[in-house]
């Protein structure tokens, strides 16, 4: 072979050699590029969920149920899973950006949209979430005269009721609070109340159901007869029934329609913020219109203190249904110094027979005589006189 034929080839060889080199490096570089943007998918996931569900989330969540952590969250979760190579991740993250992306500008042409702009004048559902919820508390024990109160609540109407200016709310709610000689802790929870409640952009109404006379008090029969009374203003489709001595402490325990009967008060400071026993439903508690139906509402024969929310905890069992909670940390309650009623001596022997007297007992058995009704600014006061009904 002639030299310089020998030389084309050993240079040639050279080159190939040099071009997979460069080839090699280039490979490598779009390796190692693809990790930089592998872990800055993750971090930009981790980032958006850290915000969405961290510091115990909630608050954030819709139906406040479920709580996300760290070690919880799903771009934790997605992370830890066994995936064979980091380019899965990147595909899956541009996937979820671009979902979100193409969701965003669904609602944006949605909005925009000329078939759509006559609507502009009607408020949309208000948000899953309320935007101007606080949190915690500054719980105030010592509220200024009733005058100041009324002047300073604008937004609530005659009758105690209020609702958003600038969204249609999603739920219609009626608080029923059981009530008789206690002036100084209806203004206190009225100041308290309002404020909370008009944050939630909840459609409600306040009723306050006084016992006529000075027999045994029967907070049973006053929700009862609460219940009853609201639906003959507007079609409420979530209850809340409410003690009038706690205070809530925080703006996240939503008082809206649950999917099961919720105890709201969960943790009160006169029992060390702990929850006493598991089925406790006292204090406040939220039923929809239907579940108090299908329970047949409180029993009507526990006169005097104790006992009638142990029977409800029963009905709801009774019933297919559970006892939901909000996390304690959000389920919060100050309670106000009272004079405990006198306890119903009675109340253990009714609880012990009350499965017989589901169906017969309760709103199916109600009998009572509307002494009088007003509505001041911050609620609707109804007078009632009780009938007391023949224990079976």
């Amino acid at each position: 072979m002639p030299v310089a034929a020998a030389l084309a080839l050993w240079h040639r060889a050279h080159i190939y050699k040099a071009l997979v080199c460069v080839v090699l490096a280039l490979i490598a570089l779009q390796y190692l590029l693809s990790g930089v943007l592998d872990r800055r998918s993750l971090e930009t996931i981790f980032t958006i969920n850290a915000t969405r569900y961290g510091d115990h989330s909630y608050r954030n969540h819709p139906h406040g149920l479920i709580i996300y952590g760290l070690g919880t969250s799903p771009a934790y979760q997605a992370s830890t899973l066994n995936i064979t190579s980091t380019a899965q991740l990147t595909v899956q993250a541009s996937r979820d950006i671009n979902n979100a992306t193409r969701q965003d500008m669904n609602a944006t042409r949605a909005i925009s949209s000329p078939s759509n702009t006559t609507d502009l004048s009607t408020p949309q559902r208000c948000p899953l979430i309320p935007p101007n919820l606080v949190g915690p508390l500054t719980v105030t024990k010592n509220p200024p005269e009733l005058s100041v109160i009324e002047s300073t609540l604008t937004e609530v109407k005659q009758g105690g009721r209020g609702w958003p200016s600038d969204c249609n709310s999603r739920h219609r709610v009626a608080i029923i609070i059981p009530y008789r000689d206690r002036p100084q802790h209806l203004q206190t929870l009225l100041y308290n109340l309002h404020p909370m409640l008009l944050r939630q952009q909840v459609d409600y109404q306040i009723f306050i159901v006084e016992q006529e006379g000075t027999g045994q008090f029967n907070r049973a029969m006053l929700m009862n007869v609460g219940y009853v009374e609201a639906l003959k203003e507007r079609e409420f489709d979530c209850f809340i029934f409410h003690d009038v001595d706690l205070l809530p402490e925080n703006d996240r325990n939503l008082y809206t329609c649950p999917e099961q009967p919720r105890h709201m008060s969960v943790a009160i400071d006169k029992f060390k913020y702990r929850l006493p026993y598991a089925d406790l439903f006292g204090g406040v508690s939220a039923m929809s219109r239907d579940q108090f139906r299908q329970v047949n509402g409180f029993s009507n024969v526990f006169w005097g203190w104790g006992g009638e929310d142990d029977d409800m905890a029963n009905r709801i069992k009774a019933r297919g249904l559970h006892i939901s909670r909000y996390p304690a940390n959000v389920a919060r309650y100050k309670m106000l110094s009272h004079r405990r009623e006198k306890a119903n001596p009675r109340r253990y022997e009714f609880l012990k027979t009350g499965k017989k007297r589901f169906g017969t007992d309760g709103l199916i058995n109600l009998e009572y005589q509307l002494v009088d009704k007003k509505k001041p600014k911050l609620y609707t006061w109804l007078l009632v006189r009780l009938t007391p009904p023949q224990p079976s």
